[in-house]
């Protein structure tokens, strides 16, 4: 049993920090704003009145829609894009994909407030292509277009990171081959290439639309409290921009947080689904 322990200790010593970390950075503060969300901001109280008004509120079912259709919007055009971009990549050399991917890595990590300093340069009020190109002038930044174009920054890449794997896949000979049957391309693509993607496919949208979702500092930096979204909302409720509400803020956190487990269990079962029917 000690020769057992002892071939265990260096596998412990790695996993025991690690686990260390992950209660006290992510669980303990799961825990702690699920506790918060059920007592009151006055005197701490045990109660359900955050639910109750988060559920009941319209500015806060607003925060919801706005969220939801903002993330809708940037997941299905980023992945519209991406499956573009992918094929056209496939066509170039193995020399370039290579180069054009690791420029892909790079961009998708561009977010935040720097992204949203670079769209206001370029296309702010006083932008260098709206001063260029004078027919620019009617386009807003700082508007649902605007954050819908500023998200697509990031949501072609990350698509084309999850996407392009599984198109590179995919043989030339197979649509030689269906060439060599008299089949359509549309046909190719209907019975043979979508269903063999649609796994990756379902699985990046779902990771899409959850990283709309959640886009904090992109959208305050861009809109501030302007449009109401759901993460910006949070942040006000526990920094408060009049007072502050934390424990509401906790609720609404706590059903944010739903909502995307809620998302990766039907992207799951989405996968597996399609999977069985495909075999």
């Amino acid at each position: 049993m000690l020769a057992n322990m002892k071939k265990k200790l260096p596998f412990i010593a790695v996993v025991f920090p690690l686990v260390c970390m992950l209660a006290l950075f992510l669980c303990m503060p799961v825990i702690g704003m699920v506790l918060s969300s059920f007592q009151t901001d006055t005197n701490g109280a045990w109660t359900l009145s955050n639910y109750h008004e988060i559920f009941t509120n319209s500015f806060f079912y607003q925060a919801f829609y706005n969220s939801a259709l903002i993330g809708l919007f940037s997941s299905v055009l980023g992945l519209i894009l991406a499956i573009v971009l992918c094929n056209c990549l496939l066509k170039l050399s193995e020399k370039w994909q290579e180069k054009i991917t690791v420029v892909t890595n790079l961009v998708a990590n561009f977010a935040g407030v720097p992204l949203a300093f670079a769209f206001i340069i370029l296309l702010g009020n006083s932008g260098i292509l709206k001063l260029a190109f004078p027919h620019l002038m009617t386009f807003n930044l700082y508007s649902w277009r605007g954050l819908v174009l500023t998200y697509l920054y990031f949501q072609i890449p990350l698509g084309v990171i999850f996407i392009y794997p599984a198109m590179r896949k995919m043989k030339k000979e197979w649509i030689e081959v269906s060439d060599l049957f008299g089949a359509s391309r549309s046909f190719y693509w209907r019975k043979v290439g979508i269903p063999l993607l649609m796994p990756t496919l379902g699985s990046t949208f779902i990771i899409l639309f959850a990283n709309g979702l959640g886009t904090y500092e992109t959208a305050y930096a861009l809109v501030g409290s302007n449009i109401n979204l759901l993460t910006t909302r949070i942040s006000a409720l526990i920094a408060g921009d009049v007072y502050a509400r934390p424990n509401v803020g906790s609720a609404l956190a706590v059903v944010f947080f739903g909502m995307m487990v809620l998302a990766m269990i039907l992207s799951q079962l989405l996968v597996r689904r399609v999977r069985r029917t495909s075999l």
